[in-house]
C-alpha cells in the first residue's frame, strides 16, 4: 500500500448495464436471486448469533475467507451480493454492526471489489468499507468510519471519509 499500489478503483471491476434504467433493476442479471436469497438467510443468522464459531462456520459457507479466530460482531453484515469477495485474516475483528462491501450499484453500471481485512486488524462499530479496500495488518478503522481507500498495516484512521490519525499525516492536509 505503496505509492505504487493500486488504488481501490483500479482494483474493482466495472460491468456496465444495458438500457435507460440504473444497475439495479438489472440485480438478476448480475446474480443469481436464489444465490442472493441464500445469502440473505446466511447473513441474517451471521448478524444475530452470538456463537463467533458459528459466524465463522457460517460466512465460509457462502464463500467469505474467514481465518482463524477471526471475531465478528453482532449485527456486523458481509456483502450479501458476493460474500465471495471478502476476506478476513486471522484474528482481525469486525465491529458491532460494521458493513463490508464488495459491490456498488450506480446508474449505468454496477463495479465489484475484493475487501480485505489483514491479520489482527479491527474495524470499528459502524464502519462500512467499499469494494476494492485493503486493510492492512493490525490497522484500526474507529467507529462509524467510511473507508474509501487502502489503510496502511498497523495505521489508524477514522472520519467520513476515513483519514490517517497520525500527526504527520494531519500535518499535510
Amino acid at each position: 500500500m505503496t505509492d505504487d499500489t493500486p488504488s481501490r478503483h483500479d482494483r474493482v471491476r466495472r460491468h456496465r448495464t444495458p438500457g435507460v434504467a440504473n444497475s439495479l433493476a438489472h440485480w438478476t442479471r448480475a446474480r443469481s436471486p436464489l444465490r442472493v436469497a441464500i445469502n440473505y438467510v446466511v447473513v441474517w443468522l451471521v448478524r444475530i448469533s452470538p456463537s463467533l464459531r458459528l459466524k465463522r462456520w457460517l460466512l465460509r459457507r457462502i464463500g467469505a475467507t474467514v481465518g482463524t479466530g477471526v471475531s465478528w460482531g453482532l449485527e456486523a453484515t458481509p456483502d450479501v451480493f458476493w460474500p465471495d469477495l471478502i476476506t478476513v485474516e486471522d484474528h482481525a475483528i469486525v465491529g458491532y454492526d460494521a458493513t463490508l462491501l464488495c459491490h456498488e450499484f450506480l446508474q449505468e453500471e454496477y463495479r465489484t471489489g475484493e475487501v480485505v481485512v489483514g491479520e489482527r486488524a479491527m474495524i470499528g462499530a459502524g464502519a462500512i468499507v467499499l469494494p476494492g479496500v485493503e486493510i492492512g495488518a493490525g490497522a484500526s478503522v474507529a467507529a462509524n468510519s467510511l473507508v474509501t481507500r487502502d489503510v496502511e498495516p498497523g495505521a489508524t484512521v477514522a472520519g467520513v471519509p476515513a483519514r490517517p490519525m497520525d500527526g504527520e499525516s494531519l500535518e499535510k492536509e
